[in-house]
C-alpha cells in the first residue's frame, strides 16, 4: 500500500482548498466563532482543522471511504488484518473489546493489575470476571504480568470462560509473554485480547517488545497518544484471525462510542502512521540510545535504582520496555509522589508517573538533546535536594497475598446494590460496592463485590496520611467505605 498517503489530512487539505462554509456542527465552525482569548492560546488552525467527517472531510452519498482507506493503511503498517479507529480513548477501546468477546453474566479472564478502566467495563458490561493474579515483585513491590501456566490453570478451572484480556506493558514497562498466553488461549479455543495501551510504538522497531499482531493475539487496542505522535484519546482497535467478530466488534463500538467523532484524532492517527511507516524506525532507534543514556545517568547517581533488564534475566517479566525509564527513589528517603511533586514544583518537569516506591519517564521520537538533558539535571537535582524534603508518614504496603482479596459479588451487582456508608475501622469484613485505586497508577485496590479487610484497609489509610490520591472513592479520605447494605 502506498503509505506515503494520509486519506485523512488529504481530505481536510481538500476541504480547506474547497472554501466551504459549513452551516451544521461545530458551531464555532472552523474557528468563525472562537473567542479570541481562546484562539490566543490554544491556536486558530486547532479549531480549523475541527471537521465533521461526514458532510465535511467525506461525502454522506458520494463516500470517497476517507477513513476506510485510513484504517487499512493503518492495518497494513502493523500486520494487522483490520484496523479500526476510536476517539474515545483506550479506555473505552476495552470495554469496547470486552464486550465483543463476552456479554452479561459471561466469564472473561482478566489480569486484576488491570487499570480502573478495566474494572468499570466489567459493571458496564456485567460480565463475571476470573481474575489471573500477576506475578508480585517483593522486593520492587510491583505487579508483572501473569504467566502462560497462570492463563492455562485458570481457562482449566473455568473452560467456560470467553476469553482472556491481558494487559501488556504495564504501566511500568513490564512485558507478558504474549505469544506464551495466546498459545494458550487458542489451545482452549478463546480469543486472547490485549490492553496494549502503552504498546502504540512496538510494531516499529525490533529492539522493542513484541508487538501483539506478531505475537498471535486476537484482538489489541493501542492508546497512540501515550508511546505514539497523537493527541489525546486517539485509540486504534487492531484484530486478526476469526476468534473475534469485526460485525461484533463494530456493533460493541457503536453501542459504547462517540457519534460525534473528532476528525482532529483521526487526522493525527493517520499522520502518525504514516511518520512511523517512513521514519519510524530511525526515530525510534534514537530514542533507545537516548533512553540508555538516560537510565546509565540514572544508575550513577547516588539513591537512584532504575528498573532496566535485569527483571527479565531475575524471570519476572518475559520483556521489558526501554523507553520506560523508571527509577526506584526509596533510598533518597522519600516516596515516587514527593518525588514527583518535588520535580514539578522545583524545576518544572513533570514525570509520567508515581507511586509509593518510584517515578517513571516516558522516552518518545519527540525526545532530543535538551529534553534528555532536562531529565538528567532534573535527576541529579533531585538527589541533591531530597534531604530538604519534608518527610511523610510511611506507607504500610502490604503482603502480595493481601491483595488478593475474595470476590463475594459480580461487580455490577455489588455497585448497583443498596448501599451503606460506614467509618473505615468498620469495613473490615464488608463487601466493597465502589472502586478504589491509588493514583497514579489508576489500579484499583479494592473492586466493587470483594471483601474488604484490614490490611487493605491498613495500606490504604497510611497512603492517604502520606499523600496518595484516590479519586475515585465516595470518600477520598477512606474514612467511611462504600459497601454492599445488608439485610
Amino acid at each position: 500500500m502506498d503509505h506515503s498517503r494520509a486519506p485523512v489530512l488529504e481530505a481536510l487539505e481538500e476541504f480547506r482548498r474547497r472554501g466551504d462554509v459549513v452551516f451544521g456542527p461545530p458551531g464555532h465552525k472552523q474557528g468563525r466563532g472562537v473567542d479570541p482569548r481562546v484562539a490566543e492560546i490554544m491556536g486558530i488552525d486547532v479549531f480549523r482543522s475541527d471537521v465533521l467527517s461526514l458532510n465535511g472531510l467525506d461525502d454522506r452519498r458520494q463516500s470517497q471511504g476517507v477513513l476506510g482507506q485510513a484504517q487499512d493503511l493503518m492495518a497494513d503498517a502493523v500486520g494487522a488484518e483490520q484496523a479500526f479507529f476510536s476517539t474515545c480513548g483506550s479506555s473505552l477501546s476495552v470495554k469496547t473489546a470486552m464486550l465483543s468477546v463476552a456479554g452479561p453474566g459471561e466469564k472473561l479472564l482478566l489480569s486484576r493489575n488491570a487499570h480502573k478502566s478495566v474494572i468499570s467495563g466489567v459493571v458496564v458490561n456485567g460480565v463475571e470476571p476470573i481474575w489471573v493474579h500477576p506475578k508480585f515483585d517483593r522486593e520492587r513491590h510491583l505487579a508483572h504480568p501473569p504467566e502462560p501456566d497462570d492463563v492455562r490453570r485458570m481457562l482449566q478451572e473455568h473452560p467456560d470462560a470467553k476469553g482472556m484480556l491481558l494487559i501488556t506493558p504495564t504501566d511500568w514497562g513490564t512485558c507478558a509473554d504474549v505469544r506464551g498466553v495466546a498459545r494458550v488461549c487458542h489451545e482452549f479455543g478463546v480469543p486472547l485480547i490485549l490492553d496494549e495501551a502503552w504498546g502504540a510504538h512496538l510494531p516499529f522497531h525490533p529492539g522493542l517488545p513484541v508487538w501483539g499482531m506478531d505475537a498471535e493475539a486476537d484482538l489489541v487496542v493501542t492508546s497512540v497518544h501515550k508511546m505514539g505522535g497523537a493527541i489525546e484519546q486517539s485509540s486504534v482497535f487492531h484484530l486478526q484471525y476469526d476468534r473475534v467478530s469485526p460485525e461484533a466488534l463494530k456493533q460493541r463500538e457503536d453501542l459504547l462510542g462517540t457519534t460525534s467523532a473528532s476528525s482532529l484524532i483521526y487526522m493525527t492517527l493517520d499522520g502518525w502512521r504514516r511518520q512511523m511507516v517512513e521514519h519510524g524506525h530511525d526515530l525510534l532507534e534514537t530514542a533507545l540510545h537516548r533512553a540508555e543514556r538516560v537510565r546509565q545517568a540514572a544508575m550513577d547517581l547516588p539513591g537512584l535504582r532504575p528498573m532496566g533488564q535485569e527483571i527479565v534475566e531475575e524471570g519476572l517479566a518475559a520483556d521489558f520496555d526501554p523507553l520506560k525509564i523508571v527509577i526506584d527513589v526509596r533510598e533518597l528517603g522519600i516516596s515516587g509522589m514527593q518525588a514527583a511533586e518535588w520535580l514539578r514544583a522545583e524545576l518544572h518537569v513533570d514525570v509520567g508517573g508515581s507511586d509509593t516506591c518510584r517515578i517513571s519517564a516516558s522516552i518518545t521520537h519527540a525526545d532530543d538533546d535538551e529534553t534528555e538533558k532536562t531529565l538528567v539535571d532534573a535527576l541529579r537535582a533531585l538527589t541533591e535536594g531530597a534531604e530538604s524534603i519534608e518527610r511523610r508518614p510511611p506507607v504500610r504496603l502490604p503482603e502480595p497475598s493481601d491483595l488478593e482479596l475474595e470476590q463475594a459479588m459480580l461487580p455490577r451487582e455489588a455497585f448497583f446494590a443498596e448501599v451503606d456508608h460506614v467509618p473505615a475501622e468498620r469495613a473490615a469484613g464488608r463487601v466493597a460496592a465502589e472502586m478504589i485505586s491509588p493514583y497514579p497508577p489508576g489500579v484499583p485496590v479494592i473492586a466493587p463485590g470483594e471483601v474488604i479487610t484490614d490490611a487493605v484497609l491498613d495500606y490504604l489509610r497510611s497512603g492517604v496520611e502520606h499523600g496518595v490520591l484516590i479519586p475515585d472513592a465516595a470518600d477520598p479520605s477512606v474514612e467511611t467505605l462504600r459497601v454492599v447494605a445488608r439485610h
